[in-house]
């Protein structure tokens, strides 16, 4: 997955006004994928929507627990990646933004943001957002040889994820 990695003064301030006062976002049934998050707001460009929350583990521990969730038929997992090291888990424990579902014309970009030496996975609006919206981004999973086929529907769809 590829993303931006913001680190300065002002992205710090704006991710605290967006800790302080979220954008309004549900959870509801999805034309892509069973569940997605939805705007239940106008959103602006650039605005930051919502964080990627959950358990920060480290890669071997996240590739065991994807074999694992796989064997006990869990379904989806909700697995992202942070850095090098670490992964964040919202299998179980995460926040709406692990509903975000993927799109060859998304209308989120993910970016890494640094603050107080911690590194975040935000969400932010490439475009106006209408209410009701489905919320999208690229997933840019990396190349495998087993295709995962996307459902987006969009007009611009690669008919895959990877």
């Amino acid at each position: 997955m590829q993303s931006t990695k913001i680190n300065d003064i002002n992205s710090a301030m704006r991710y605290r006004a967006a800790k302080e006062k979220p954008k309004l976002v549900e959870v509801w049934s999805s034309k892509i994928h069973r569940n997605g998050l939805f705007a239940c707001q106008q959103i602006n460009p650039k605005e930051i929507v919502t964080e990627y929350v959950g358990e920060k583990i480290r890669v071997p521990v996240g590739d065991k627990r994807e074999r694992r969730y796989e064997e006990l038929g869990v379904g989806d997992c909700y697995l992202f990646s942070l850095d090098k090291d670490h992964i964040i888990d919202a299998t179980f424990f995460g926040s709406k933004a692990r509903y975000i579902n993927h799109s060859c014309d998304p209308n989120l970009k993910s970016e890494k943001l640094t603050v107080n030496n911690e590194t975040h996975i935000i969400f932010v609006a490439t475009r106006h957002i209408q209410v009701g919206e489905e919320l999208t981004f690229d997933y840019q999973f990396d190349y495998e040889a087993e295709k995962i086929e996307c459902f987006c529907g969009t007009s611009k769809c690669k008919g895959r994820l990877n």
